[in-house]
């Protein structure tokens, strides 16, 4: 069956949509997503597999998690074709002891990544990148709200890990939750990483917007393709970053 052309307008506001539409499904915000899987089959199941318990980390490995909805699960595509696990591969491909943790769920709210943080953080975390909050959008939930959880995500990991360095990966919304909202939403991250000192990062480019190749036939998540756009994205951004913390955590083991 030919798929069906979308005008690029369309096809601009379903992207901008994109963080927020994926995996979302009828759970209530006071009961966000917990360290259980969601049952197999529900609208939110997660295509990567949720961590049972935090891995392994080596002495002079950093580590980076990667906290998400389903963008970062990599819905619809296979494990290593999502952009932490891009992320991986860069780090590797320049010789780095870097381990990357997908802690991406599909439908996840900044309440349910609040909620699954603390356990997350049960080993060492050297960098958290954090990609939530569109969902929260998409259901209209007051963006003081969003603007709260993430804060206390950043200071769950500053309390539980003192050190660790942080990025906030900033979302978006359609346009059809009105002029006013849409405003509201777009300063939570820039309030947010003003107030804690954060980076933030817009995890999609513009030019994932404007080519058809880089979203799936839904019309509303990255292509193999788009994905790595969004990797290199969050690499300019990442890379020094992670650069500086392999120098300081081989120079530290080496003594």
């Amino acid at each position: 069956m030919k798929p069906l052309y979308l005008p690029r307008f369309l096809r601009v506001l379903l992207l901008v949509s994109m963080f927020t539409i994926a995996g979302c499904g009828s759970a209530d915000e006071a009961d966000p997503p917990s360290r259980e899987s969601p049952a197999e089959g529900s609208a939110e199941a997660p295509t990567a597999p949720v961590p049972d318990a935090a891995p392994d980390i080596a002495a002079g490995e950093v580590h980076v998690l990667v906290l998400g909805n389903s963008i970062a699960a990599g819905l619809g595509l296979s494990p290593e074709e999502s952009f932490p696990a891009l992320l991986q591969d860069r780090a590797e491909a320049r010789g780095w002891p870097v381990q990357v943790t997908n802690a991406g769920v599909s439908g996840d709210t900044s309440a349910g990544g609040l909620s699954r943080i603390d356990w997350l953080l049960d080993d060492r975390v050297d960098i958290l990148i954090i990609e939530l909050g569109g969902n929260d959008g998409l259901r209209g939930l007051d963006p003081s709200v969003t603007q709260q959880n993430l804060g206390q995500i950043i200071e769950t990991a500053r309390d539980k890990q003192p050190g660790i360095q942080i990025i906030l990966g900033s979302m978006q919304i359609p346009p059809n939750m009105g002029q006013a909202y849409t405003a509201r939403f777009r300063g939570v991250y820039q309030q947010v990483a003003a107030a804690y000192d954060v980076p933030r990062v817009p995890i999609v480019p513009d030019d994932l917007a404007s080519v058809s190749d880089y979203i799936q036939d839904d019309g509303i998540h990255p292509t193999a393709e788009g994905q790595e756009l969004i990797a290199s994205n969050v690499w300019e951004t990442l890379g020094p970053m992670l650069e500086a913390a392999v120098e300081e955590r081989t120079a530290a083991v080496a003594e």
